[in-house]
C-alpha cells in the first residue's frame, strides 16, 4: 500500500525534508504533489533513520512544506524499454518529446543498471568507422571502449557528435589482409544523450538525424536548458539504460554519445551545495570520480552476449584547461581522449582534432590484419611522428628563422601543412572509409624521402607507396 505522506519539514532548491516515514530505501521513485495539483518526481538521495531527503525533478519552486504530498512508489525511477525506442526523441526522463505516442515496453527497467563482473567482460578489439579520418587514421575507436572528447566552448562538438551519429558502423572482419571489411548493416544503433543544450542546439541534433535518415537507428534523450537540473542526472543513465537493452537483449552494437557532460557534473555540484555537502576540487562533490564512474563503466563487452556498447562522451573544458576535475577525472576512467584544438578552429580546419594530445589506448587492439589493414598501425605511427617533427621544426623556425631548417626540416613542415589541410581538414558531411583515410596517408607519406619512413615495414613501403606515388 502507498501512504502519503504530509511531513515535510523544509525545502531547499531542489531537496525536500520529509520526515516520520517507514521502509523507504535508497533512490526510491518519489511522487510530489504541490499545493496547485501539480505533480512531479523525485528520488530519494539520503535516509536517517524515519528522515528522507528526496530530491525533485521538476523543481519546487512555489510549493509550501506543510501542503506538499509525498508519496514513495516502492521502486527506482524506471525505463520502459523496447525496440520500438529507435527512431523516437525523448527528453530527459524518457518521455517522448517528438509529437508521437509513448511507447509500449517490452518491460521496465531501473536506470541505474547492475555493475558488469569485471569476469565477464570480453576484451575490446573491433574497429568502428567513424568517416572521420583524424580519429580513424590515427586514434581510433574501438567496440566496447569509452572514448572520450574533450573540447572548449566555441568549439565545434556538436557538430562533430552529431557527424560521428551519422557515420558510425562496425566493420566485418577481412580474410584479406590487404582489405577492409564491409559495413556490418542492420545490428549498429546510437543513443544520443544531450544535456542542458538550448533550443537551437536541440532543434540542429534532430534536423541532422532526420535530413540523413540516421533517426531511423538512433535513440535521442535531449534535455534542454531550462528543463531543471536534477532532470540532467537522470538523463546520461536513461540513455544507457536503453542502450543496455538493445545490446544485451537485442544483440545490437550500440554507440552511445553523451554531449555535454560539463553541464552533468555543474548539475551534480549544485544539487551538492543545496545538501551542503563539504565541496571538493572547485565546489565540485568529492564524490565525481565515483559517480562518473558509475556512467562510464556502463561501456563495454560481455561474455556470451553478441551486442556491445561504445560510449563517446563529450564535455566543454572551463577555460580550455585540462587539469579541471571533470576532464581530469573522465581520464582517469576512460581509454584515451580526442582533444579538440582552439588554434586549429580558428584558421578554419574542421574538425579541429589536436593530433598530438590526443590518445586511443585501446588502439593497437582495433587495427591491423582482419579488422582494418595490415599497414594501419605502422602508417599511423610514422604519419604521427611525421606530423611531430614538422610542429617541432615550425617551432625552430620561428626562433632561428627558416633559413636555419635543414633540408629535411623542410621536408617536415611541408608535411606538416599537408598533413593538417589535407588529413585533418575534412567536409562536415564528408565520410571517409577506412581504405581512403589510409590511402590518403600514403600520399602524404610519399611527400617525405624514403629513407624517413622509418616507422613502417620495408614491405609495406614497397606494396602501398607506388600507388600513392602514382595516384
Amino acid at each position: 500500500m502507498i501512504r502519503t505522506y504530509t511531513t515535510t519539514r523544509d525545502i531547499v532548491g531542489p531537496l525536500l525534508l520529509v520526515e516520520k516515514v517507514a521502509n523507504v530505501k535508497y533512490n526510491e521513485l518519489v511522487e510530489l504533489e504541490y499545493p496547485d495539483g501539480t505533480l512531479t518526481l523525485g528520488n530519494v538521495l539520503e535516509i536517517d533513520r524515519d528522515v528522507a531527503l528526496v530530491q525533485a525533478f521538476g523543481g519546487t519552486r512555489g510549493s509550501n512544506p506543510s501542503e506538499t504530498k509525498v508519496r514513495f512508489l516502492g521502486r527506482s525511477l524506471e525505463l520502459g524499454v523496447s525496440r520500438d525506442m529507435l527512431g523516437r526523441v525523448f527528453d530527459g526522463l524518457g518521455r517522448p518529446r517528438d509529437g508521437g505516442p509513448e511507447i509500449i515496453p517490452d518491460k521496465r527497467v531501473s536506470i541505474y543498471g547492475e555493475p558488469i563482473n569485471p569476469t565477464a567482460r570480453d576484451f575490446p578489439d573491433d574497429f568502428i568507422q567513424t568517416g572521420v579520418s583524424a580519429i580513424d587514421g590515427l586514434n581510433p575507436l574501438v567496440r566496447g571502449q569509452k572514448l572520450p572528447i574533450f573540447s572548449g566552448s566555441g568549439l565545434p562538438h556538436n557538430q562533430l557528435a552529431a557527424q560521428i551519429a551519422r557515420q558510425a558502423a562496425v566493420l566485418n572482419r577481412s580474410d584479406d589482409p590487404t582489405k577492409v571489411g564491409d559495413k556490418l548493416e542492420g545490428d549498429f544503433a546510437v543513443v544520443f544523450a544531450a544535456m542542458g543544450i538550448t533550443f537551437e542546439d536541440a532543434d540542429f541534433f534532430e534536423r541532422e538525424f532526420r535530413s540523413t535518415a540516421a533517426i531511423e537507428r538512433a535513440v535521442l534523450f535531449l534535455n534542454l536548458a531550462d528543463d531543471p537540473a536534477v532532470e540532467r542526472i537522470a538523463t546520461p543513465r536513461m540513455a544507457l539504460t536503453a542502450a543496455e537493452y538493445l545490446a544485451y537483449e537485442c544483440d545490437m552494437h550500440v554507440l552511445v554519445i553523451l554531449t555535454d557532460m560539463t553541464y552533468y557534473c555543474e548539475a551534480l555540484r549544485e544539487v551538492s551545495a543545496a545538501r551542503k555537502e563539504v565541496p571538493g576540487r572547485r565546489g565540485y562533490p568529492g564524490y565525481l570520480y565515483t559517480d562518473l564512474a558509475t556512467i562510464y563503466e556502463r561501456a563495454g563487452r560481455v561474455k556470451g552476449r553478441k551486442g556491445s556498447i561504445t560510449q563517446v562522451p563529450i564535455l566543454s573544458m572551463p577555460d580550455d584547461d585540462k587539469t579541471h576535475p571533470i576532464p581530469d577525472l573522465t581520464g582517469y576512467i576512460t581509454e584515451g581522449q580526442i582533444i579538440l584544438d582552439r588554434p586549429l578552429h580558428r584558421r578554419g580546419i574542421y574538425p579541429p582534432v589536436a593530433v598530438l594530445p590526443s590518445l586511443s589506448r585501446l588502439k593497437q587492439k582495433g587495427i591491423g590484419a582482419g579488422k582494418t589493414r595490415e599497414d594501419h598501425a605502422d602508417l599511423s605511427n610514422q604519419l604521427f611522428g611525421a606530423y611531430a617533427r614538422g610542429i617541432q621544426a615550425k617551432e625552430l623556425a620561428v626562433i632561428l628563422g627558416e633559413a636555419a631548417l635543414s633540408e629535411s626540416d623542410r621536408a617536415f613542415v611541408a608535411f606538416a601543412d599537408a598533413f593538417e589541410d589535407r588529413f585533418i581538414a575534412q567536409g562536415e558531411h564528408e565520410e571517409r572509409s577506412v581504405s581512403e583515410t589510409l590511402a590518403l596517408g600514403w600520399e602524404l607519406a610519399a611527400l617525405l624521402p624514403r629513407t624517413e619512413l622509418k616507422r613502417i615495414k620495408d614491405e609495406y613501403v614497397d606494396k602501398y607507396l607506388p600507388k600513392a606515388q602514382e595516384a
